[in-house]
């Protein structure tokens, strides 16, 4: 994803917000105790990290100005998670997972539905895929 796509961006905070939207509701009516004793829960949320991270460094390569301009929205920190989660396999702790829901996500969410309101959005008429690009970039010849 490079710079010439910043139509995209308002994309990209768009699948943040439903990502967070997934995850509490998820976790909507658990506490601590009931997320981790439910291993389903859990990767579900992990899942979900991982569409957060992805979609905030797709935003930044969209449109790197406007990130760099949002300094207060943690999206090299979301990517980070992204990695720990996806990467780490059997290492992530469920904890830290638990308290980044709780302390981590609602703030993220409405720093991001703040942005949003500012980016207006853009039809597109082919679908993204999960690295952000239209089939009609990566389509191969016909």
């Amino acid at each position: 994803m490079s710079a010439d796509h910043p139509s995209r961006a308002a994309d990209f905070l768009d699948h943040i917000l439903q990502a967070i939207e997934r995850i509490e509701r998820y976790v909507q009516g658990q506490d601590e105790t009931g997320f981790l004793a439910d291993e389903m829960m859990q990767d579900a949320v992990i899942r979900n990290i991982e569409i957060v991270g992805e979609a905030a460094r797709n935003f930044e390569r969209a449109d790197p100005a406007c990130a760099a301009a949002h300094p207060e929205i943690p999206w090299q920190l979301a990517y980070a998670m992204r990695n720990r989660v996806s990467h780490g396999y059997f290492d992530t702790n469920p904890n830290t997972v638990w308290a980044t829901v709780q302390k981590d996500l609602p703030i993220l969410r409405t720093q991001v539905q703040d942005l949003r309101a500012t980016i207006p959005t853009v039809q597109s008429d082919a679908p993204l895929d999960v690295v952000g690009r239209s089939n009609d970039e990566h389509a191969g010849p016909s």
